[in-house]
This record gives C-alpha cells, sequence and structure tokens, in this order.
C-alpha cells in the first residue's frame, strides 16, 4: 500500500541544509513502501544513494578547512541532486509509484538543485 501523501514540510523558507534532510526522509519512507521485486530494488538502491548523497555532502562542506573544498562538496550535492531528478522521472514515467506522490518529490528536488545552484553561484563570485 503507498502512502498518499509523504510528509514533507511545506515550509519553503527552510534552509536548504533542513530541506536536504527532510527530502531524504522522504525518499527512505518511499522505497521502504518498495515491493519485493528486484526492479524496485535496484532502482531503490540508485534513489537511496543519491537523495541522501545531497544533504551528507552539505554537511561534509561544513567541515572543509577551504573555500575550495566547501564549493566541491557543494557541488557534489547539486550532481546527486541532478541524479535524484533523474531516478524520479524513471519512476514517474515507468508509472512505479503513484504520480501524485513522485510529482511531490520532483517539485522539492527541483527546489533543492535550484538553490543548490544559487548558491554554487554565490560562492563562485
Amino acid at each position: 500500500m503507498w502512502i498518499d501523501e509523504l510528509k514533507m514540510d511545506d515550509n519553503k523558507s527552510k534552509n536548504v541544509k533542513t530541506r536536504s534532510y527532510c527530502f531524504s526522509l522522504s525518499i527512505i519512507r518511499l522505497v521502504n513502501l518498495f515491493p519485493h521485486k528486484n526492479l524496485y530494488w535496484i532502482i531503490g538502491d540508485q534513489i537511496l544513494r543519491s537523495a541522501t548523497s545531497i544533504g551528507a555532502n552539505i554537511m561534509e562542506a561544513q567541515s572543509t578547512s577551504s573555500r575550495k573544498d566547501f564549493i566541491r562538496f557543494y557541488h557534489y550535492s547539486l550532481k546527486s541532486g541532478n541524479e535524484t531528478h533523474y531516478w524520479l522521472c524513471i519512476l514517474r514515467e515507468a508509472k512505479l509509484v503513484p504520480l501524485a506522490t513522485v510529482d511531490r518529490l520532483i517539485d522539492e528536488i527541483r527546489e533543492l538543485n535550484s538553490m543548490l545552484a544559487a548558491a554554487l553561484i554565490t560562492l563562485k563570485k
């Protein structure tokens, strides 16, 4: 049985670190509901890795000793966000997840990616 509403906080003013953490939890909850089939296991593994990597790299950036390393970890986060977006689109187009559920997650990853891209532009100036 699928969850009709994955719990993502609607507070859009949160910072990227908090939002990426909440997004990771939403992906974990989603994948936990996947049927026990090889196809779902493969896609679930990929999306879990990419989605949770977003926040992990943001956290890693905060412990770096140089601005260059900080930027590098934010870049990794954006790359993971782009990969996550890809896997969510696969889930949607293959009709493996209810449309309303995957569309909410796609909207959130687009916003996270926009926040990361904007941060990178600012950091590189």
